[in-house]
């Protein structure tokens, strides 16, 4: 099992989210200037604009990007469950949107489209920033 799979099954990433896989593309996200490495920990404000994202593949490869926060709002207390932050998909069909943010599922979304299992993976850890205080 390579290193960056080890760390997603530890993490339950592979799991909870997604099923077992092996990365057959590489794949790179940086926000601002900062690499994405799984379980790093990137500033909520940092995540607010889309990641810059280098895929190797072909060029007439489709892929669909999903960010979602599996244990939403928090570790502690997940009470949304997998919440869906973003999708973005390659001209397939149509996809419909789901009703609700929260209590999203990578898996019975990739299962209803038939997407197959992932090719590449990568989670971070984003921390509530303490709120600026007023002198």
């Amino acid at each position: 099992m390579s290193s960056s799979v080890e760390s997603l099954v530890i993490s339950r990433v592979i799991g909870d989210v997604i099923d077992m896989f092996a990365p057959s593309v590489s794949m790179s996200v940086k926000y601002g200037s900062k690499n994405v490495t799984n379980g790093c920990v990137i500033k909520p404000s940092m995540a607010m604009n889309p990641p810059n994202m280098v895929i190797t593949g072909h060029h007439d490869d489709l892929f669909t990007l999903m960010m979602t926060d599996p244990d939403a709002p928090s570790p502690s207390e997940p009470s949304m469950c997998e919440l869906v932050h973003w999708i973005v998909k390659g001209v397939l069909n149509e996809v419909e949107q789901p009703k609700t943010c929260n209590n999203f599922s990578t898996r019975a979304f990739a299962n209803k489209l038939e997407l197959g299992v992932p090719v590449a993976t990568v989670y971070f850890n984003a921390r509530k920033e303490p709120a600026h205080k007023r002198r």
